[in-house]
């Protein structure tokens, strides 16, 4: 990209409203979800090694900066799951930030419904400080669709992000897709997964300033009722971080 439009793009980012890859939770939904009664809990690390380094004000830039989620859940029944976020950053300088909360209900399909898909939906309310998105308070909307088979994983999540105060809600939605592939390789599982901010539903921003990453992943299968995702991830546009690490470690408590 030439220099000219560079600087162009560098002045457009600045002036934009907060549009990003959720750092604090880097995942793509399958469709499953707890067992009736079961308690779940996830911790969510993420580190962008190398990222944006300047962001419109109040934000921070995400430049060295290490994401940490916990996530609490509860199976309610085999199709209903409720489940909440606790969010801290730790800045470059060694400062640990609070982050923000989130709040979630899940629905997908019950286990017997098809041998190989699964639907559902992901709902989410959030309360994030300024400095990690403006508008303070927002929802989500995660549509969600899985297919598994003994060797393969595809999912694909199709997901609006609303801002709900002003002046950013005043763009509307913005379409932040994400879909992932896995090949099940004995107790391992070797994937790809993709995530994308887009911009505004009904003006979407041109491709330098969207967001587009490609995570290469490895997942652990046979530890029972333990969930183990790394990953590392490329930005693929000017307007996303450079290199992002991201590890899901999780345990079902009760299966």
């Amino acid at each position: 990209m030439s220099a000219p439009w560079r600087t162009l793009v560098a002045a457009l980012l600045m002036s934009l409203p907060a549009l990003a890859l959720d750092p604090f939770e880097i995942q793509v939904y399958d469709g499953t979800a707890n067992a009736a009664g079961e308690a779940g809990l996830e911790m969510h690390l993420n580190y962008v090694a190398k990222g944006v380094r300047t962001s419109p004000s109040p934000e921070l830039a995400p430049d060295r900066q290490a994401h940490v989620t916990l996530e609490p859940s509860y199976g309610v029944t085999p199709y209903w799951e409720l489940g909440a976020y606790l969010q801290g950053t730790l800045l470059p300088g060694g400062t640990f930030d609070y982050s923000g909360v989130k709040l979630r209900s899940k629905f997908v399909t019950p286990p017997e419904w098809n041998e190989h898909w699964r639907l559902g939906i992901n709902l989410e309310l959030s309360r994030l400080p300024e400095s990690y998105d403006p508008a303070r308070w927002g929802a989500e909307v995660r549509p969600i669709v899985g297919w598994e088979d003994d060797r393969f994983l595809f999912a694909l999540n199709p997901s609006i992000g609303m801002p709900l105060t002003s002046p950013a809600s005043s763009e509307g939605p913005e379409l932040e897709p994400c879909a992932m592939t896995k090949l099940k390789l004995g107790g391992v599982a070797l994937g790809l997964e993709y995530y994308a901010s887009l911009g505004p539903v009904k003006a979407l921003l041109p491709l330098p300033l969207q967001e587009h990453y490609v995570f290469e992943t490895l997942d652990v299968l046979a530890w029972h009722g333990v969930e183990l995702n790394v990953g590392l991830g490329e930005g693929l546009t000017d307007a996303s971080n450079r290199i992002v690490l991201k590890t899901v470690v999780g345990y079902a408590f009760g299966r």
